[in-house]
């Protein structure tokens, strides 16, 4: 039922979001639009680097300028690694572009194009205001579409990544990643990241796509500029990566060289507990693990493989140590 009131009211609004005309006529976009600020990122990552195994070692996805210097905001992983870095506008214009700052907590990355580019900057708006069922605009290279806000809440992904109010919307688009979800002022109140098959995250919702808040950017801007990333205290990092299975999480990987491949934890093995406490929800342990102090403190899990069930200790880390970004900026 909320699938289908959505998708109808989407398509309602259709010819509104994009000045549709008559049935077949060509949507006409405004110079000034929300794409006017939309660019092309493109990069190259080494083989050696630590994620080229799994984001690949050639990423394309948006970014939106949004100042008058070139800085290009983006989502951080199409950068992550990166050793070269170029941005188009929609002319086609191609430059070189330097990576600011790379933050894992917001997912965020920013760039500064190396020449002028013909776009205008994005004006920073807030995700604050935006409730279930109002009107968006999803923007990206060769992509202009009406959204419907689904849901705002809290996403947990596997690579130990936590969001507590993220957005989440429909249809899904392609050219998700990096791209820039706008109100109804033409503000900029999104950054997009994944592409989801539950948007609502309770099995009722249609599928769509997950954007992560403006609102995350201003509180660690100057950092990010001065120091290229933020300069609070890094949150512990374990290296696996845990996937929901029937009620439990089932480890599938585990870093190279990380606390968990230190302690001796392998794929398919499964977390049951932090400590004493049973965990069965990744947000659940994302949440507990933070609470347990910064980067550095030890993490108590218990563990069950096939020999049965195992306490291990982790040293936490910084995840920043353990990638290769000083090649990078």
């Amino acid at each position: 039922m909320v699938a289908r009131f959505l998708i109808k009211t989407v398509t309602a609004g259709l010819a509104v979001v994009l000045g549709m005309g008559a049935a077949g006529d060509v949507p006409v976009r405004a110079a000034d639009g929300p794409e006017a600020s939309v660019v092309m990122v493109e990069a190259h990552v080494p083989a050696d680097a630590r994620s080229a195994a799994t984001l690949g070692p050639m990423r394309r996805g948006g970014g939106i300028v949004i100042d008058k210097g070139g800085l290009v905001l983006t989502i951080g992983y199409l950068v992550l690694e990166a050793d070269r870095v170029q941005v188009a506008d929609a002319t086609g214009r191609e430059v070189p572009a330097e990576i600011v700052a790379y933050d894992h907590e917001t997912g965020f990355g920013l760039l500064r194009a190396g020449g002028p580019l013909r776009a205008t900057p994005a004006r920073l708006g807030s995700s604050s205001g935006m409730a279930a069922g109002q009107h968006a605009t999803a923007v990206a290279p060769g992509v202009l579409a009406p959204a419907i806000v689904v849901a705002r809440r809290s996403f947990a992904g596997g690579w130990e990544y936590l969001l507590e109010d993220a957005l989440f919307t429909t249809p899904p688009i392609p050219n998700f990643g990096g791209a820039g979800l706008f109100d109804s002022e033409g503000r900029l109140i999104g950054i997009g990241s994944l592409i989801v098959g539950d948007t609502a995250g309770d099995g009722s919702g249609p599928p769509g796509n997950m954007f992560v808040p403006i609102d995350l950017l201003p509180p660690i801007l100057a950092d990010l500029l001065a120091f290229g990333r933020a300069t609070a205290p890094a949150t512990p990092w374990l290296g696996l990566y845990p996937e929901p299975t029937r009620g439990v999480l089932m480890i599938s990987r585990v870093s190279p060289g990380g606390p968990a491949d230190k302690a001796g934890i392998v794929p398919g093995e499964v977390i049951v507990g932090l400590g004493d406490e049973p965990i069965g929800q990744l947000d659940t342990l994302w949440r507990r693990v933070r609470a347990l102090g910064p980067a550095g403190v030890d993490v108590p899990l218990r563990i069950l493989s096939r020999g049965g069930v195992r306490d291990v200790t982790l040293k936490s880390g910084d995840r920043r140590d353990w990638l290769r970004l000083e090649r990078t900026y």
